[in-house]
């Protein structure tokens, strides 16, 4: 099923990213403080989190904080790398009822795959072109577990002059 605002171009994930009922379990790569312009136009700074993979960032509310905070503890930085599940519901906001992002009161259980053969095939390359197609041959997961050895090749690669 297609929302409808899977027709617009949003910065950040919503629950419209989610089928009914669906959970997504991912892995938080980074987190940071952006300004975020709301439905009314008007700019907040808020916490947003990045994540492993190809969903789109999330903007972390105090809920959602405190969830992740109660799964691995209130300093930020011991979240990097960690996984959380995040699923959508109902809940009552600006006086109505809409969908929230919320992240689930469960440390997921996630299966760790080991890359290191991958990992050894990127640092291998001795071209962009190599390099491009031993990535591109990769899984998806594995493409997102290895995103920064590839961007690290590019770089070694192709310095920035």
């Amino acid at each position: 099923m297609t929302h409808w605002k899977k027709n617009f171009d949003y910065k950040f994930t919503g629950a419209y990213e989610l089928q009914p009922g669906e959970e997504k379990t991912v892995i938080i790569d980074r987190t940071t403080h952006e300004d975020v312009k709301s439905q009314d136009g008007k700019t907040q700074n808020c916490f947003v989190a990045y994540f492993k993979g190809d969903l789109k960032p999330m903007v972390l509310n105090k809920t959602n904080c405190k969830t992740i905070s109660k799964l691995y503890g209130p300093f930020i930085e011991n979240w990097i790398g960690k996984a959380i599940t995040i699923k959508a519901e109902n809940v009552k906001a600006f006086g109505e009822m809409v969908e929230a992002l919320r992240i689930k009161n469960v440390m997921p259980v996630i299966a760790q795959v080991d890359y290191t053969q991958q990992i050894s095939d990127l640092r291998k390359c001795t071209t962009l072109i190599e390099l491009q197609k031993v990535y591109t041959g990769l899984s998806r997961d594995a493409q997102s577990f290895c995103v920064n050895v590839k961007d690290e090749m590019k770089t070694k690669l192709f310095p920035k002059q």
